[in-house]
């Protein structure tokens, strides 16, 4: 049994939607549902569905309505206290569901754990699809008891804002949805605008913030006759000071992106405003003369129409590039209104695995709202796309750590009202001789050491011993990133001897005073060492162990994994390595290493590990994220074909996932690692297995996501690592997943040669499963250039070879029997379909496979829609709809809404559609989806 109430009125048994009668019984079901689990008198149900002008035999309807309920929903609905009430769980009513969310995000806060208790809170604002029994008359719905419960959403939403405030400003773009949802239907709950001003401001969405203030404030003052109460003042203050955290100074921190009022209509486009800058420093300090130079570029309009390239002076490392172009970037945020850019671009990266500017590119586009499909696969025809949607927006775009101006030509925005800031440890002179404002940066010098220093650790303490202070600044040679080591390690231990510091690092200076030669990045290195030796055994082998790491971030995982411990044992080596300043933890359990130290680790790692350590320690890495991915494909689609994986290696650890929502987050938050590990060290052989199946892994992920720019460059390394190793089964794989994006791409001829290459391998590999799936691949291209015999015929041969396979044929023979349905659909014979989908349908459900199933459905509603058999298509539409409610899968909930909708409108049920359509789109928009553009055209047409 389910039941639905934070929205329309649904109910569910045994997989089959109940037809829940007129509106009195619904409106008596709705009263029951929100006093669920406790006795509901008869009197007050009368006087709820009739009020005064009840009639006599009003008590006797009530039990013919509750006669029909108990008929229809069984055993929950009981008689109880001279009334009714209904027993359900929270796994049978999204209400019970939705409290007991809300429940345990406190329990999960209280406990320290703010990113759980923002997941928890997010899943239960999701399970909101519209206003409290959605469906009733106005009048009903006007009852105490509704807009009690009503009353929730927006408290969640406040507790969820505060939540993601908690856990850092980088998770603050995941709450905007709801509470601009909520903020709008409580227009004059000052606490919720209060929080929606905050949240707008620190997005990087300030004028949508000025007008959200102006707009709340007027209506106070027009419908109430009020000022805005205090923390609504305070918001509006920071605002008008440009100050977008709280009062405790928190810095501000845009994140993300969010659509704008106003896409595109049929460019494939949603305008997006990006706000993608780091966390600025909270103890910035100095450089007063770079900040002066570098505001006087800006004119009073903010437009200077040149990129600034912050340089260092001889190539130096560790001077501060990046925190002075974030700071300034910060500083200068509110003059670029259309967003934020942000891309690092690893040029001195130790590791080779800079990306290229295609790749920038395409997570440029991807932010300022370009679908994958409209991507153009050339760099010359990206850049262009990417400055064409730069002309006439005022966007701040940071370039950091460019080697070469090569890397950074493409990027640069064109002739307009946008700034580029670059940052490089060359002068990158090919940007300066066209135009480019160089600001070059030295050494600190000893009084603005000092200040830094006196900023982190005290001007009372550092006056206390004058004489070790000028040893210390001397051995750092004035290099904020040694300064902020060698404080992080004198804030540990508050008590300390600074004298007894300086000795060991003039100590150190001395023992490697040999290797300088005059090189300033070796005044790091005597930094580096004396912080390094200064560690625990365990600290100091992690620290080394990171140059395996191929970056950008580490989990605590993957830090395990390199050690070959538990997380239990490995989280305080990372604690260790925050402290000492050699790890910063970015966002939550999610750490960055400077790329200085990265190298410096690198040597470490070659000067006391063997070859043979290392190897074992980067297959315990890569085996944690093949396992984990692979362990979160299956949560994400249990009877889904995957790779047969040998077991991890001892050591590695696993990620664990309780749900479909945590699995997709990790793929989510690991893509960019896992990008990197496939293309990581392509010489290494005795890693291009796991390396090609860990592309195979996260295939359809990618594909659902329409990450199709990524999917080329990931399954291309793949193919390499293959090759190399001389593996025909990961050629194979890797043809066959190049094939398929190919298509998606729209590139035919490549895609036909990738697909025959992987046919070949399966083939001679004398795998039937695999040949099959690239069939079926074959027969997708062929549908996709019209030729649908070419098509029948290739999913016949795959029909075939899925008999031959094992359990995992009877699967594809299911998915096989919807695709034909499906290309029967295409070709007009449309009772062929319908033969087709209801065989799918049917092996499906025997076989356990809900999503398989799920789709089935919405192709069967597909060929009822064109048969004109609406009301059935809708039917079959809502069977799929349930499914994916069950297994949460959030897009194609969204898209079979859509579907329903269609239908609906087809059927003269204009009201309806728009119902459909606008709970898809709500569930769009929070996924950031490019399909909202085109639910947004129904709704208005």
């Amino acid at each position: 049994m389910r039941v639905t109430v934070l929205g329309p009125l649904r109910a569910w048994r045994d997989g089959e939607e109940l037809e829940l009668g007129p509106p009195k019984r619904k409106a008596l079901l709705a009263l029951l549902l929100t006093q669920v689990d406790q006795p509901v008198p008869t009197s007050e149900i009368v006087e709820f569905l009739w009020g005064e002008s009840a009639p006599d035999s009003a008590v006797n309807v009530v039990h013919r309505h509750v006669g029909t309920l108990r008929k229809a929903l069984g055993p929950i609905l009981v008689r109880a206290s001279g009334g009714y009430r209904l027993h359900l769980d929270s796994g049978q009513l999204d209400l019970l569901r939705f409290r007991a969310l809300r429940a345990d995000a406190g329990e999960s806060r209280r406990a320290g754990d703010d990113i759980a208790g923002l997941r928890q809170l997010l899943a239960a604002l999701g399970l909101w699809r519209g206003p409290v029994a959605d469906g009733l008359s106005a009048s009903m719905r006007a009852h105490p008891l509704f807009a009690r419960v009503e009353r929730e959403y927006p408290d969640a939403v406040k507790e969820a804002v505060d939540t993601a405030v908690a856990a850092g400003d980088v998770h603050l773009e995941r709450v905007l949805m709801p509470l601009r949802q909520a903020a709008q239907a409580h227009p004059l709950d000052e606490a919720l605008q209060a929080r929606l001003v905050t949240v707008l401001a620190r997005t990087g969405h300030v004028l949508e913030a000025r007008r959200s203030y102006e707009e709340v404030s007027g209506r106070l003052n027009q419908e109430l006759g009020l000022e805005p109460g205090p923390e609504l003042a305070e918001a509006g203050e920071r605002l008008r000071t440009r100050s977008t955290g709280p009062a405790t100074g928190t810095p501000a921190v845009p994140t993300g992106l969010t659509p704008t009022a106003a896409p595109a209509a049929s460019d494939g486009i949603i305008r997006t405003r990006p706000a993608q800058l780091p966390p600025d420093l909270g103890v910035f300090s100095g450089r007063h003369t770079e900040m002066a130079l570098a505001r006087s570029l800006l004119p009073a309009d903010g437009l200077p129409g040149r990129p600034v390239v912050i340089s260092a002076i001889g190539g130096m490392a560790g001077v501060g590039k990046t925190t002075l172009a974030v700071h300034w970037a910060h500083e200068v945020a509110p003059r670029y209104p259309d967003g934020q850019l942000y891309a690092d671009l690893r040029g001195f990266d130790p590791g080779g695995a800079a990306p290229g500017p295609a790749q920038i590119l395409r997570t440029f586009l991807d932010a300022l709202g370009v679908a994958s499909e409209h991507i153009p696969p050339s760099v010359d025809a990206q850049a262009s796309l990417y400055r064409s949607l730069l002309v006439g927006r005022r966007v701040l775009i940071v370039l950091d750590n460019a080697k070469e101006t090569e890397q950074v030509r493409p990027l640069l925005p064109g002739a307009g009202d946008c700034l580029a800031i670059v940052t490089s440890r060359n002068l990158l002179s090919g940007l300066v001789a066209e135009g480019a404002h160089p600001i070059a940066l030295d050494v600190l010098d000893d009084v603005a050491s000092q200040a830094l220093l006196t900023r982190r650790l005290g001007a009372e303490r550092l006056a206390a011993q004058p004489d070790a202070v000028k040893d210390i600044i001397h051995s750092c040679a004035g290099l904020p990133l040694a300064l902020a080591i060698v404080s992080a390690r004198m804030s540990m231990n508050p008590h300390g001897d600074l004298g007894v510091l300086a000795s060991e690092l003039t100590e150190e200076d001395d023992r490697l005073a040999m290797l300088s030669a005059g090189d300033p990045s070796t005044d790091l290195e005597t930094v580096f060492s004396w912080s390094y030796q200064a560690l625990s055994p365990l600290a100091a082998l992690l620290f080394r162990r990171l140059a395996l790491h191929p970056g950008p971030e580490v989990s605590l995982e993957a830090a395990s994994s390199l050690l070959g411990l538990p997380r239990d044992e490995a989280r305080p080596a990372l604690c260790e390595l925050t402290r000492a300043h050699l790890l910063t933890e970015r966002f939550a359990g999610r750490f960055l290493c400077h790329d200085l130290l990265r190298a410096y680790a690198g040597d470490l790692l070659q000067i006391h590990e063997s070859q043979q350590e290392q190897v074992l320690a980067l297959r315990r890495l890569l085996d944690h994220l093949l396992h984990s991915a692979h362990h979160a494909g299956t949560v994400l689609a249990p009877q889904g074909e995957r790779l047969t994986l040998p077991a991890p290696v001892d050591g590695a650890v696993v990620a664990e996932f309780r749900n479909r929502e945590q699995a997709a987050d990790w793929l989510e938050t690991e893509r960019a690692v896992i990008l990197a590990a496939v293309a990581h060290e392509p010489a290494r052989t005795h890693t291009a297995s796991r390396r090609w199946q860990l592309a195979a892994t996260v295939e359809l992920h990618l594909d659902r996501l329409g990450r199709w720019q990524e999917q080329l460059a990931l399954q291309s390394a793949a193919l390499d690592a293959a090759e190399r190793s001389g593996d025909p089964s990961g050629r194979a794989h890797a043809h066959r997943a190049l094939g398929f994006v190919h298509g998606r791409l729209g590139d035919a001829e490549a895609a036909t040669q990738h697909l025959t290459a992987a046919l070949d391998l399966f083939r001679a590999a004398a795998d039937p499963a695999g040949e099959a799936r690239t069939r079926r691949y074959l027969a997708f291209q062929a549908n996709k250039g019209g030729r649908h015999e070419d098509a029948l015929v290739h999913y016949g041969l795959a029909r075939s070879l899925y008999a031959e396979a094992d359990v995992s044929g009877r699967i594809g023979q299911a998915q096989v029997h919807n695709e034909v349905g499906w290309t029967h659909i295409l070709r007009g014979d449309h009772a062929l379909a319908l033969v087709e989908c209801q065989r799918a349908i049917d092996l499906h459900r025997e076989l356990g496979n809900p999503n398989g199933e799920a789709a089935a459905w919405d192709s069967l509603g597909y060929a009822h829609h064109h048969l004109a058999a609406h009301e059935r298509a809708v039917d079959c539409y809502r069977h799929a709809l349930t499914l994916y409610r069950g297994l949460h899968d959030a897009y194609l909930e969204a898209d079979t809404l859509v579907h329903i909708g269609d239908s609906q409108e087809a059927a003269g049920e204009r009201t309806e559609a728009g119902v459909s359509w606008r709970q898809a789109l709500r569930i769009l928009e929070h996924l950031g989806h490019p399909d909202a553009q085109a639910v947004r055209q129904r709704l208005v047409h």
